[in-house]
């Protein structure tokens, strides 16, 4: 079992090694161009100098609103490194997110990307807790004003004046070290607190021990960095080893992907299946040629299809390795493994954690059967902020009780059933839509799906497919009629949806996943009007 000492800070954890060993390595690649080891140190630590200049504390938050970049990194590193808390939000949300996301963590210290400015200023306004906000960018002496009651200060000049601080913060291994904001499936997005060592827990059980991480590869992740799937992946992962870590700012369209790979030639993908599915359908022999040096495919967040799967194996000779992480355990805990891949399970625990399924009178249930997932270790968060029926509710001690509903079979390998909450019981009957939707994904038209419980004209729940279909592919009553008649043939006649409607693509939420939530209430609007 791996123990930390008393006196850990994470950030130092992941960089002091690399200092020593290999300063001049290349420890991210990026638009702005290449930084090693010691260059990425040495920015941190004027990170950690800039923090204290501007009256942030320790054990305060620190909001990041940046895209995937060397700044990024930099100051993420040095909020650890200054002991204090990392908070991250996508940098494209609007005012009203911003605002609620400054009045939640009571951050007194912004990193804002200039693209995100306008937005993050109205947001802003009138904010209780936030004293300065640092202007990351392209054209951040323009932003460099007071406003209504913060400063606004250059990101790129405040740094190059700050003299790097000699040394991290005194943290304990148990000190607070960063907040991953849960999905926010229902309400607002909560925060699940991490102290340092939980990160650092799964960086040597999942990403050292079952992936096999080695210092010379080249990470590369289709989430981004505010999302605390690629925060593992992609930053802490990498320089838990030595590694590089090959980072871009646009949004992860399958053809920038694959621009991206044939620039870095990545040997670890961390992905989710629709980006997936979208570069099965780009050019075969320009994405074979990106993708030569692949050795580990990552894939979360969302369900994969066992077909999909199936073919990215067919096409590029490289297993996709499937898992289950969430904010609550800070990243994965149940995975497939290198050489131990079945499709269409979620694989095995991972090193370090254990598991149960439990049943409605909680207790064990049987292999084989489906009951909740009570997943422990620990990298377990201490709780959600400002949260305690919930967080009562799903902590118990090391214990996350989850809302995901799971089976496992005679091998120890896990199968996800869908969560607990999304399940749609029809004429009497329960019914699963992933079952539902791995179905249709079976039609060949179908590119992806989402089925939710809709209720008809006499107040009954029937299944309701929302459908986005491959190019060239015409959204028709008669495609509508061929995709019912599929699911018929293959499930029982209740579990089959009775409507299906079409959409261009499926809306996600700021984590990447689809919006279940938006669906299910658009349905239910279209189908009263």
């Amino acid at each position: 079992m791996v123990e930390y000492p008393d006196r850990f800070n994470l950030a130092s954890w992941l960089l002091d090694h690399n200092v020593a060993v290999r300063p001049g390595k290349v420890a991210v690649r990026a638009d702005a161009g290449d930084r090693t080891y010691a260059e990425v140190a040495d920015a941190a630590a004027r990170v950690h100098a800039l923090l204290k200049r501007l009256g942030h504390q320790h054990e305060q938050r620190a909001l990041l609103v940046l895209p995937d970049g060397i700044e990024f990194v930099a100051c993420w590193l040095g909020t650890v490194r200054a002991g204090g808390v990392f908070a991250m939000v996508n940098p494209r949300l609007s005012a009203e997110e911003y605002a609620y996301y400054l009045d939640y963590s009571r951050a007194p210290v912004a990193f804002v990307h200039v693209d995100a400015w306008a937005p993050f200023v109205q947001g802003a306004r009138g904010a209780r807790f936030l004293r300065a906000a640092v202007v990351v960018g392209a054209g951040a002496d323009a932003c460099v004003e007071s406003r209504g009651g913060f400063a606004a200060v250059p990101f790129a000049a405040a740094i190059a004046a700050e003299t790097a601080a000699a040394a991290p913060f005194d943290s304990h291994r148990d000190d607070l070290c960063g907040w991953l904001f849960t999905s926010g499936t229902s309400g607002k997005p909560k925060a699940a607190m991490h102290y340092h060592a939980d990160f650092a827990w799964n960086i040597d059980h999942y990403a050292k021990e079952l992936l096999g991480l080695r210092e010379s590869d080249v990470t590369m992740a289709v989430s981004k960095l505010f999302f605390g799937y690629a925060t593992g992946t992609n930053l802490m992962f990498p320089f838990s080893v030595g590694a590089t870590t090959a980072l871009f700012p646009e949004p992860s369209k399958p053809e920038v992907v694959l621009q991206q790979a044939t620039r870095h030639r990545p040997t670890l993908l961390a992905t989710v299946p629709t980006t997936l599915s979208g570069i099965l359908e780009l050019d075969p022999v320009r994405v074979a040629d990106a993708f030569t040096s692949l050795r580990l495919v990552l894939s979360a967040g969302e369900a994969l299809p066992p077909q999909l799967a199936t073919a990215f194996r067919a096409r590029f000779g490289v297993d996709i390795l499937d898992g289950i992480g969430s904010a609550e355990m800070f990243h994965i805990y149940i995975s497939n493994a290198p050489s131990d891949v079945v499709a269409g399970s979620l694989g095995r625990v991972v090193p370090g954690y254990s598991a149960r399924i439990v049943g409605d009178d909680g207790r064990d249930v049987a292999d084989g059967e489906v009951g909740a997932l009570h997943v422990s270790g620990p990298s377990v968060a201490q709780g959600y902020f400002e949260d305690a029926k919930k967080s009562r509710a799903t902590f118990k001690g090391d214990t996350c009780v989850s809302g995901d509903l799971f089976r496992r079979d005679r091998d120890g390998r896990y199968w996800y059933e869908g969560r607990g909450d999304e399940l749609l019981k029809v004429a009497g009957i329960w019914v699963a839509p992933r079952e539902v939707e791995e179905c249709l994904l079976g039609h060949p038209a179908v590119r992806e799906c989402c089925v939710v419980g809709c209720e008809d004209e006499r107040g009954l729940v029937t299944p309701l497919a929302w459908v986005a279909l491959h190019d060239g592919e015409a959204a028709t009553p008669s495609s509508a009629e061929s995709i019912v008649a599929h699911a018929r043939a293959k499930l029982a006649n209740y579990k089959a949806p009775r409507r299906v409607r079409f959409l261009d693509a499926l809306p996600r939420n700021d984590r990447g996943k689809i919006a279940r939530n938006e669906l299910r209430a658009r349905a239910n609007t279209a189908e009263r009007a």
